[in-house]
């Protein structure tokens, strides 16, 4: 299939690079000169701008930061609904409010576009292997239509609901995820505080009841985990602002439906406060650094 994918971040990139080894034709556009030159060296065809990788394209994917990016692209007068064929397939795998997901999608389909909202869990390392978590909003037959692109990108696809469903789905995990690294890297600064080696204590508790995603693949401690982002500086990996931004959406989706997330509040001010100091643009695992003993 022809496919446009705008986004070539540390989750975009590696995306549009498997559809692409899957023998599809991908043309490629982000804003970052760095993103063109790097997936451009790894053999994707880069467009020059986000309108020209929509010739003759059948279906378009997006992954952009937050809403307001969405958004723009998408809507009003310049925006590339204005642009696509209809019949075209959008997919947007950003992770954003649910009301943009619905907004995109009910302009979508005034011009006979069908548009899913299909944010992804997995980190970098799931985007690089194809091994990606995908929640799905939208019907039931636009997913179909996605499906085989989606297999290719990543190994469990999850239909969450309608238009904007996906984007819930992801906002209460990611939420999750937030304070689990926060309890993982509170649990091992102690235990490092009192002397222990950090490798034998993330063993124990991986095999013990205070097993977790982040003690499984994601580890906060440096040089326990050669493949973590806190093992290479807390560089590439999910962005602590992005983790910010998240839980934000998570407290904005609470407060909608007077949902208590105590937890939550209280993770995304960790957050804050973390970025605040100066490491937004660390991984969000580099939390541990904030609650180290000096």
């Amino acid at each position: 299939m022809k496919i446009a994918f705008i986004g070539l971040g540390n989750m975009g990139g590696p995306m549009a690079l498997n559809l692409k080894k899957a023998g599809h034709d991908v043309s490629g556009f982000d804003l970052s000169e760095a993103a063109r030159a790097k997936f451009a060296a790894d053999g994707l065809t880069i467009a020059a701008s986000a309108d020209a990788t929509l010739e003759g394209a059948e279906v378009v994917i997006s992954m952009l930061p937050a809403s307001q990016h969405v958004e723009s692209l998408y809507l009003g007068e310049t925006g590339l609904l204005a642009k696509i064929a209809p019949g075209t397939l959008v997919i947007d795998s950003s992770t954003i409010a649910a009301a943009s997901s619905r907004k995109v999608a009910q302009a979508g389909a005034a011009r006979g576009i069908a548009v899913i909202d299909a944010p992804v869990s997995g980190g970098t390392g799931g985007a690089i292997a194809g091994t990606l978590t995908f929640m799905v909003g939208g019907t039931q037959a636009d997913l179909e239509r996605a499906r085989p692109l989606l297999e290719k990108m990543g190994a469990n696809i999850f239909h969450a609901g309608d238009a904007g469903a996906g984007q819930t789905a992801k906002i209460c995990n990611n939420m999750l995820l937030g304070i689990l690294m926060i309890g993982t890297s509170e649990a091992l600064a102690l235990g490092v505080a009192n002397g222990l080696d950090p490798k034998v204590l993330s063993e124990i508790m991986r095999r013990s009841s205070g097993g977790n995603w982040a003690l499984e693949k994601y580890n906060p401690m440096p040089g326990v985990m050669e493949t973590a982002p806190a093992s290479k500086g807390y560089a590439g990996g999910f962005g602590t602002d992005l983790m910010l931004k998240d839980l934000g959406l998570a407290q904005e989706t609470a407060a909608a439906v007077k949902a208590a997330t105590p937890l939550g509040g209280l993770a995304r001010n960790l957050y804050a406060a973390h970025s605040l100091a100066g490491h937004g643009a660390l991984d969000f695992s580099s939390v541990l650094k904030s609650l180290q003993k000096p």
